[in-house]
């Protein structure tokens, strides 16, 4: 794939629409094979690729940071645990997991509640992109968890005095993300493994319309 005629708000959709159970590629291949970009537009496209490519590990590696920074402030490791949630609820696939597993679960209790909790049913309109459909968690829409998931972190956040360390671990979460993707060279694999056709096959929906 050319990745240099992929947009940043591309690769940003696919983030929210491609498969996220997809287990974290190995220590040993996350840091191995290091260089420079030779140009602006390689550094650019390498960007872009090593973004989708490794975007398990980055996340971990977030927690990660995250968890070493707050080790001492337990509701600020709560808040932080929030924030991963609200921001998990932003991927199409989770947010439909979770969805389903919650009904399930609630069904063996109450089968009129786990009734109540689905989705409504929306009318196909031709020619409408599947990726604009509004999703819906337990009966609601989902950006109603992400905001209450990331208000009860600010909450934990300013009850443990951590904001600031919170603020200064995500920055370094990011320092280290964009740092790690801009010297981490593409390797043959992360060229012509699946990843590509499930890229393609989200980006075809944005050109079909």
């Amino acid at each position: 794939m050319d990745w240099d005629n992929v947009a940043a708000e591309d690769v940003i959709e696919a983030l929210r629409e491609v498969e996220w159970s997809t287990p974290p590629r190995s220590f040993g291949e996350f840091f191995s094979r290091f260089a420079f970009p030779r140009s602006f537009s390689k550094w650019k496209s390498r960007l872009k690729c090593n973004l989708y490519y490794y975007r398990t590990n980055y996340f971990i590696l977030v927690i990660f940071i995250l968890g070493l920074a707050l080790i001492t402030r337990p509701l600020a490791i709560v808040g932080a645990a929030f924030t991963a949630l609200a921001l998990a609820f932003l991927n199409d696939s989770f947010a439909a997991t979770f969805n389903e597993k919650i009904i399930r679960t609630i069904r063996h209790f109450s089968p009129h509640l786990a009734a109540k909790m689905r989705p409504p049913h929306m009318p196909v309109i031709r020619g409408r992109s599947a990726s604009r459909k509004t999703v819906y968690v337990c009966g609601k829409p989902r950006w109603v968890f992400v905001v209450i998931f990331l208000t009860g972190s600010l909450v934990m956040w300013f009850s443990s005095c951590g904001f600031l360390w919170v603020l200064y671990a995500l920055l370094t979460s990011l320092v280290v993300i964009v740092l790690h993707a801009s010297v981490r060279t593409p390797n043959l694999k992360a060229r012509l493994n699946t990843f590509r056709e499930e890229f393609r096959a989200v980006w075809r929906n944005y050109s079909e319309i």
